[in-house]
């Protein structure tokens, strides 16, 4: 299996931002144009987009879904997205609107027969985001915790069909000071899902760390990265480099 790159895109108000450990207040604005910055992630060799709707998460409501379509309608790489795919009408919208995976939370963890029948009308297309500060899941655009151990939670869904885990350790993310590793492992000995990983990469030897992460002959399907890019840790290409080589 390969380790995939997956470049952040995170939408607030139709810009490019990035959240500080998933605190809406330590906002950080990367740019105005989302859709350009899609082209350009895509032109580095990105082989996927990471794309999040952060109103929707918080709130349901989805504020930036024409940014994701257009950011669909451009780029020729895999765009998956999340934020506030409650019900199948906020996850068949961003499906018919190109999108190739929607990432479910929220209601995940609220009714996961739901994402069961989602992931069997839209087979391949539907992964599971797992957002935890520590051992706690957490819901509702990180803002409420859930009381759930996000390794009991993975081996949970291990049987409805979705086509992924999203590992995000809150407290790492957007602190460039390194990945969870501990955590990570454990969710991989966990489930038999493709496990993609996000929060806290900053350095190249931090993704070389995950793409070299084995649990019982496993490994990372691959890592979102996001303000390490647009700070200039290093480029996506370099960064496809390092997952290709892995």
């Amino acid at each position: 299996m390969a380790f995939e790159l997956y470049p952040a895109i995170d939408l607030r108000g139709g810009r490019c931002v990035r959240l500080y450990q998933g605190d809406y207040g330590r906002e950080t604005v990367y740019g105005d144009d989302p859709v350009t910055q899609a082209r350009a992630f895509a032109a580095a060799g990105a082989p996927w987009l990471h794309v999040v709707d952060l109103d929707a998460a918080r709130t349901g409501e989805p504020v930036n879904r024409e940014v994701v379509a257009a950011i669909a309608a451009v780029v020729d790489v895999p765009v998956q997205a999340g934020g506030g795919v409650r019900d199948d009408a906020a996850a068949d919208a961003l499906l018919g609107a190109g999108v190739r995976r929607v990432v479910v939370g929220t209601a995940a963890l609220d009714d996961s027969g739901w994402v069961r029948r989602l992931a069997a009308r839209h087979p391949g297309r539907v992964a599971v985001g797992l957002d935890a500060r520590g051992r706690d899941v957490a819901v509702r655009g990180w803002v409420e915790g859930s009381g759930r151990d996000p390794v009991e939670v993975a081996r949970g869904f291990d049987d409805v069909g979705a086509a992924a885990l999203v590992v995000t350790e809150i407290g790492r993310d957007g602190t460039l000071e390194g990945p969870d590793l501990g955590q990570l492992a454990a969710v991989l000995d966990a489930t038999g899902l493709d496990v993609v990983a996000s929060g806290g990469v900053g350095t190249l030897d931090d993704l070389r760390a995950l793409a070299a992460l084995h649990v019982g002959g496993r490994r990372l399907a691959g890592a979102i990265v996001g303000r390490a890019l647009y700070e200039g840790a290093f480029t996506v290409s370099e960064a496809v480099e390092v997952a290709a080589g892995a």
